[in-house]
């Protein structure tokens, strides 16, 4: 008798090995697989390439400004060696035309608790600070954040900032480094959206934050505002500068008691009191564009858990 073909019998025999006699598989399934180390590597190099290739098709996905806008901005400019980010978060908006008169409470739009307070002298403090920060500091941009929060100007806090920072000759005339945040509308939207404007302006993302602002904001800045975007702890720094009012101090230490315990239960603002904030100062029906030039931050800008749950996303400066 001739011998069966060989493509006959090698499936019986790879079929036995498989299968067990009552046909369950698992016999198969539980026997030693024979693999090289070269095969090994190759797969997992194949797995981590196969990662990579995915998130830059994602990355190169994330919408971005349009042609449009692009074409309208200065190629010229080289700002990609900037990592420092200088804050100054806004409080009123300065009126005057004159640096002398900055002192003066008529040419600024406050808000009745700030009135009569010493507080306008702090807000020069912070400007001043932080100008002479970013003019020892070469690779500092500063950004005066701020939006429209006055019914009856559409100036932003930051732009009256910087206007009053030219005016009182804090900065050079044509300084580069030194622009304007004008949506936020709170002080977590202060840090928040001075990192996507810093991107915007400068095409890459800070690797050091200061913030020069009231000390009293101290903890909620430090605590809470910087863990809720997940920044480094080791390259944040908040600066603080209170008026000279004492009891003007103690008074406001009080408010912002309140408002930390109502920010550590909700950390992105977005809930309840924090939100209604938001809303009354908006008169102006702003939305911001940083959807559009920080796309990477889209996720974070609309994070809004049911509690304090950190946003747990990708983000450009975490690992």
């Amino acid at each position: 008798m001739l011998p069966l073909p060989v493509s006959q019998s090698q499936p019986r025999s790879f079929h036995h090995k498989i299968v067990g006699r009552d046909g369950s598989i698992l016999p198969g399934l539980q026997s030693r697989a024979r693999i090289t180390n070269l095969s090994l590597i190759l797969l997992c190099s194949l797995a981590f390439f196969s990662v990579v290739f995915n998130m830059n098709v994602w990355i190169s996905r994330l919408p971005g400004p349009p042609n449009s806008i692009l074409s309208t901005l200065n190629g010229d400019t080289n700002y990609d060696s900037l990592d420092h980010l200088i804050i100054v978060p806004g409080h009123a908006i300065w009126n005057g035309a004159s640096a002398k008169h900055r002192l003066e409470e008529n040419l600024w739009t406050l808000e009745p608790y700030q009135k009569n307070s010493g507080r306008v002298e702090a807000f020069y403090q912070h400007i001043s600070y932080a100008a002479q920060l970013s003019l020892q500091d070469k690779r500092a941009v500063l950004v005066f954040s701020g939006g429209q929060t006055r019914q009856l100007t559409t100036t932003t806090e930051a732009e009256s900032y910087h206007r009053l920072a030219m005016q009182a000759n804090l900065l050079p005339p044509g300084f580069m480094r030194a622009t304007t945040e004008n949506y936020a509308l709170d002080s977590y939207q202060n840090l928040l959206f001075s990192i996507a404007r810093f991107h915007e302006y400068t095409g890459v993302y800070p690797a050091k934050i200061t913030v020069i602002g009231y000390e009293m904001k101290r903890k909620r800045f430090t605590d809470l505002h910087r863990e809720a975007v997940r920044w480094s702890n080791h390259q944040f720094e908040y600066i603080g500068i209170d008026n000279s009012n004492l009891q003007e101090n103690v008074i406001a230490q009080e408010g912002e008691m309140r408002t930390y315990a109502l920010t550590s239960k909700d950390m992105y603002h977005c809930h309840s009191e924090l939100l209604q904030k938001r809303m009354t100062r908006n008169h102006h029906r702003r939305y911001h564009p940083y959807h559009t030039s920080s796309p990477e931050l889209s996720e974070l800008l609309e994070w809004c858990p049911a509690g304090s749950t950190l946003y747990n996303g990708m983000l450009p400066w975490t690992d």
